[in-house]
């Protein structure tokens, strides 16, 4: 009975039932869940606000006022640490839907009409490619000031390429299958081709490669925000509450700076993948039995 359902299924019916299966990606994914809900409610149920600071009680380690300790002027350190979560989370899923519709569209009219087209967009996606990245980002926010969409801007336009590359290679082999041929010869548009009849077939690839790169911009962001280019205090994001704990004395003696947002960076970055893979899984008709 279980097979014959299964045999009805569609194909995203199959992918969500092999993805199930996997379960360090679905415990991947309920970590991630975990992880977002108490970066939107963490923030929200507690007295304490990023701004609130307390002289008196600065640099405290964890106690049952304050968790996870206060910083220098007295915030409390797990509102920012969630806070911050949000800002990073945010932040990725702002960079890879940026990147990922840049790199779909340029790497589909690549992948379509070939040519001139071809030559040009995978040229520009070379050089592109070719920046060195720190020096392209430290260039970028020299020039523009390291605003968060400044930061949204810079680490989409160094990515795109990637997934451009993806797109074109799997559009050049899905142009040539019959039934892009019947819809040439029923005088289908070009864009109602692109969009309707070859981009669906690509979202899988495309969804496997946001996942993963969701892990690439936070580590991105911690390394900007390690080196002073990622978004400014006081708004805290991971990535520089870590690089307020560049002082060793802080980080001899003071754990709560630094420990808990590396724990975060590292079991988001973990999770991302990890389900990344499972979905990669899931999608390969290789893997299906």
């Amino acid at each position: 009975m279980g097979k014959s359902i299964r045999k009805n299924q569609s194909y995203w019916g199959e992918v969500i039932y092999r993805l199930r299966k996997n379960r360090m990606a679905m415990l991947s994914l309920y970590l991630l869940i975990a992880i977002i809900g108490l970066c939107i409610l963490v923030p929200m149920l507690s007295p304490y606000s990023i701004e609130t600071t307390d002289m008196q009680n600065r640099d405290q380690s964890p106690s049952a006022k304050h968790w996870l300790g206060t910083d220098k002027i007295g915030r409390d350190m797990i509102v920012r640490l969630f806070y911050g979560g949000r800002i990073s989370l945010l932040l990725a899923i702002a960079v890879v839907v940026l990147e990922c519709f840049i790199g779909v569209v340029l790497g589909s009219i690549s992948g379509f009409y070939g040519g001139m087209a071809d030559v040009v967009i995978m040229r520009l996606a070379e050089i592109f490619m070719s920046f060195p990245y720190v020096i392209f980002c430290i260039t970028v926010v020299a020039v523009f000031g390291n605003s968060v969409p400044i930061l949204i801007f810079v680490l989409a336009i160094i990515s795109w390429p990637s997934i451009a590359r993806i797109v074109r290679g799997q559009i050049l082999t899905l142009r040539e299958m019959e039934y892009m041929e019947a819809c040439e010869a029923l005088g289908i548009s070009d864009m109602r081709r692109i969009f309707k009849h070859l981009l669906p077939n690509v979202l899988a690839y495309v969804i496997v490669y946001a996942t993963l790169g969701m892990a690439t911009v936070i580590l991105a962001e911690t390394t900007l925000s390690f080196l002073g280019l990622g978004v400014s205090p006081p708004t805290p994001t991971w990535g520089n509450m870590i690089q307020e704990a560049r002082n060793t004395l802080i980080i001899q003696q003071k754990w709560w700076y630094w420990i808990p947002p590396g724990i975060c960076i590292f079991i988001s970055v973990m999770c991302f993948n990890i389900l990344g893979d499972g979905m990669r899984d899931a999608i390969d008709p290789k893997m299906k039995r």
